[in-house]
């Protein structure tokens, strides 16, 4: 976001592009079986894979906006640049789906990882409402996280 150079930011640009192979290992020895579903949030960001995960098992996502590991300096340039940050391309990061049971062992197999330090519990999987994600705010309302449609940023790679 920086990168653009559209506003005079001042903050350390640093790439998020890393091999997701150990992280793969580590979720499979920490969950085994009950690692339902793994995807890379490269294109469209968080937003886009839980939108078509919804969609095409026709099952609820409810997403704690206060858990979504954000940083300071991102929540900033992101209302700057009017762009929610679940939108935005991760390079280096997935989502993955763990059975409720299996999620504090998972979490502190990818704390030990670099780079996944920062790993969260975001939300859960719901019957209701179908092939929809929501959003609890921070205000503890509800609001609908749609599909993307177009690119919030553009590539630059």
């Amino acid at each position: 976001m920086l990168a653009r150079g559209e506003f005079d930011l001042d903050a350390e640009i640093r790439s998020d592009t890393r091999s997701l192979w150990p992280v793969v290992d580590a979720l499979l020895e920490a969950a085994g079986a009950e690692l339902h579903c793994l995807r890379d949030a490269t294109r469209g960001g968080v937003a886009s894979v839980l939108n078509e995960l919804a969609r095409a098992s026709g099952t609820a996502m409810l997403i704690k906006e206060a858990d979504v590991p954000t940083t300071p300096i991102v929540q900033a340039a992101s209302e700057l640049l009017g762009i929610d940050p679940m939108y935005v391309a991760n390079e280096g990061k997935l989502v993955a789906f763990v059975a409720p049971q299996t999620a504090e062992g998972a979490l502190a197999a990818l704390h030990a990882i670099e780079g996944c330090e920062r790993a969260a519990v975001i939300g859960e999987v719901r019957g209701e409402p179908p092939a929809m994600v929501l959003v609890e705010t921070s205000f503890g309302g509800k609001r609908v996280m749609d599909q993307l449609v177009g690119d919030p940023l553009p590539r630059i790679c």
